[in-house]
């Protein structure tokens, strides 16, 4: 059974957040203190993170969580603020969510988050699309589409995340990892065009404006 940490502030939300998430065997903590000694007894799926909270910035403490280990972290912010979710991205949140929002959208997005947890199958059909990373073959609408080794890691890294932004930094740093020092970042930009163009208009992979790319998903 998956278990869940919610890092709230608001009193009021953080109730309605464990009753709508209870399946989750949700523990709520108001501050970074409480976070951080739940998150010290251990045994969590997912933490959902508010950036403001009343005894430090929830990038800090998202910042001890990625140094501790890989455990999944949505932020929640109350603003729509393009530096926070850059940072936020940045520092290893997984996904965001801005608030106001419906409990049914924060669900299904750690419904989501969740899911991905779990390993990843080499291979993956998603509607007109199928994958396989061992074989390398790769079709779109039942024809062979062929892709270079960078397009390949690109569409890996978006697939296994389908449903979360991945920032451009995050994916130059995975995608090239020949040793270059400096990897200009258009060529990120040609490599998502390129992709595109392969597998065609149907292919859900979405630029976020000043943050990344994304597989989008429904819901």
């Amino acid at each position: 059974m998956n278990r869940i940490l919610i890092v709230e502030d608001d009193r009021a939300l953080g109730r309605g957040l464990t009753v709508a998430l209870g399946a989750l065997s949700p523990v709520l903590a108001h501050t970074c203190a409480e976070a951080r000694q739940a998150l010290a007894d251990g045994g969590f799926d997912l933490a959902l993170l508010d950036i403001n909270l009343p005894d430090g910035s929830g990038l800090d403490l998202l910042s001890e969580i990625r140094q501790a280990g890989d455990l999944p972290v949505i932020l929640l912010t109350a603003n729509d603020l393009e530096t926070d979710i850059v940072t936020g991205l940045t520092l290893g949140a997984d996904d965001y969510i801005v608030k106001p929002f419906s409990l049914a959208v924060l669900r299904a997005r750690v419904d989501a988050r969740l899911r991905r947890s779990t390993v990843q199958p080499a291979s993956v059909c998603l509607g007109p699309f199928a994958f396989d990373f061992d074989r390398l073959t790769f079709t779109a609408d039942g024809k062979p589409v062929q892709l270079s080794q960078t397009e390949q890691k690109l569409l890996r890294l978006l697939v296994e995340n389908r449903g979360a932004t991945l920032p451009r930094a995050m994916l130059i740093d995975r995608i090239w990892t020949d040793g270059a020092d400096y990897v200009d970042e258009n060529a990120l930009s040609v490599t998502v065009g390129r992709l595109r163009g392969k597998l065609g208009p149907e292919a859900p992979i979405k630029t976020v404006y000043g943050v990344g790319y994304t597989w989008a998903v429904d819901g």
